[in-house]
């Protein structure tokens, strides 16, 4: 075997650098779920000096020297693919400086935690100047980024969520959806007044009696709690590292729906981490393959599996035994309505699958204008709602239902929104093709065996990690580069022909 001492001293820094994003990742979850609130200031100094640290370690000239002297080195497959994604990381890390990166990081916790207060309190207020210096920042960065790797502010943004993602592909994709949803939309609503309503289970559900339910559904899923938790939190989301996976959701004892469905969608994610390859488990190349991949893991598990009729009748049994309850509203096919209805709402992370990309849709547009300065921040909560009665036909009450929704642009996740409903393309497309492949997919994830449908994602999408690109994991998986046709088709088939 030729030597490669280039690119050996290289992934040993790498495997340092993954370390620290991991502190970095389980403190962050640590912020978001247990800290005391008077942590805060304390918190937002150790993760901005454990930022700089990740960028000085990232940016020596060492590592400029090692990455020229790499690409001479006789390397296989993924270590080729790991050294070009170490030269994606590297450019993205050099493009800023460390005064910058430490300035992005105290504002991002700062802006985070002012916005857990104005959510609770529905004050847009309480927030606008902290955002407004962070949009400040993030402007800076993406235009730093741009310059270093020739393309337009929001792609370089938006490279860091999805590598090689283009606003023109984006742009021709959410033009289908926004074309073909609408009417579809309207289809589905009337075809769901014309039947018998949905009779939704009723309450209270106890905190306690829906976290036990959740790790049922978890472990069913393939959930392994030698490796992972389930918390609380004011907005879900899944954290840590592949070896300790941080699940959080929320939820509320008026109603099961939303809790549950958000912890199957935050162990579609886990799942996707566990699975990642060992052998690579602390190289770029072993990372999962942006977040349009990562979302098709939470929405494959969320939507395509878990809200169909084979899962439902299996959860409807569980639900009458967690909350000790019987009655037509727990009968598989009234459970089946309940999970599928359609309607327009404030909430992204409860809306239904043919709202949902309209959602989408509106913030893409409002962090685009917001980056590229046509959309001064005073104005987002105005604008939200606009474009919430223009895409969704109904106007937020107040900024909690609005523009304080989601956490991730007080988080300075600018250029992720996107990667949520094209990953929600993916997964019906991943889904179609895995059940083509085994057509007794379905049958098993009634029966709670989640193996087949694992054990196909495991070849086809976890094991490949960042070996390859997104498009070329989706080719090789389904046949085809991401399009909105497998998507449309199920949504029509669910909403329509049912």
């Amino acid at each position: 075997m030729s030597a490669t001492p280039a690119m050996d001293a290289l992934e040993d820094r790498f495997r340092r650098l993954s370390a620290l994003a991991g502190a970095e990742g389980v403190l962050g979850w640590d912020q978001r779920v247990v800290m005391p609130k008077g942590g805060a200031e304390a918190r937002a100094e150790q993760l901005a000096t454990l930022s700089v640290l990740h960028h000085e370690i990232l940016t020596a000239p060492a590592v400029a020297e090692a990455l020229d002297a790499a690409s001479t080195e006789p390397l296989d497959g993924w270590r080729a693919a790991n050294l070009l994604e170490m030269r994606r990381r590297h450019a993205h890390a050099t493009a800023v400086s460390a005064g910058l990166v430490e300035a992005l990081s105290r504002a991002g916790s700062r802006c985070e935690a002012l916005w857990r207060e104005a959510r609770a309190k529905a004050d847009f207020g309480i927030v606008r100047a902290a955002l407004t210096e962070q949009v400040r920042l993030v402007r800076e960065e993406a235009a730093a980024k741009a310059d270093a790797l020739a393309t337009t502010p929001y792609e370089a943004l938006l490279d860091g969520y999805e590598p090689g993602g283009s606003i023109a592909r984006i742009e021709a994709l959410f033009a289908e959806l926004e074309g073909d949803l609408p009417p579809l939309l309207e289809a589905v609503l009337e075809r769901q007044e014309s039947r018998e309503p949905a009779t939704a289970p009723s309450g209270p559900f106890p905190v306690a009696a829906q976290r036990t339910l959740a790790q049922r559904v978890m472990t069913t899923l393939g959930f392994d709690f030698n490796h992972g938790r389930l918390d609380e939190t004011l907005h879900p989301f899944c954290g840590g590292v592949p070896d300790d996976v941080r699940i959080t959701t929320r939820y509320d004892e008026a109603g099961f729906v939303s809790g549950i469905m958000g912890v199957i969608h935050e162990t579609g994610h886990a799942l996707y981490e566990r699975g990642l390859p060992g052998d690579w488990r602390h190289q770029p190349v072993g990372e999962a393959r942006g977040m349009v991949m990562h979302e098709s893991q939470s929405l494959l598990m969320e939507m395509q599996a878990c809200r169909s009729p084979a899962f439902l009748g299996l959860l409807s049994g569980w639900a009458r035994e967690a909350f000790a309850s019987d009655g037509q509203a727990w009968d598989p096919e009234n459970l089946h309505r309940v999970y599928t209805r359609v309607e327009r709402s404030f909430i992204r992370v409860e809306a239904d699958e043919i709202t949902y990309p309209l959602h989408v849709i509106l913030r893409t547009r409002l962090e685009r204008a917001l980056l590229s300065g046509d959309l001064d921040v005073a104005e987002l909560p105005a604008e939200w709602n606009a474009g919430m009665r223009d895409l969704l036909g109904v106007t937020p009450p107040n900024d909690a239902l609005g523009c304080l929704q989601d956490i991730h642009w007080y988080d300075r996740a600018i250029g992720y929104f996107p990667t949520y409903t094209l990953g929600a393309m993916a997964a019906a497309q991943l889904f179609q093709a895995a059940v083509a492949a085994d057509p007794a997919i379905p049958e098993a994830i009634g029966r709670g065996d989640f193996a087949p449908l694992l054990g196909w994602l495991g070849v086809h999408v976890h094991g490949r990690a960042s070996s390859l690109g997104t498009e070329e994991i989706l080719q090789a998986a389904t046949g085809s580069t991401l399009s909105a046709g497998p998507f449309l088709a199920h949504l029509k088939a669910r909403y329509l022909d049912a």
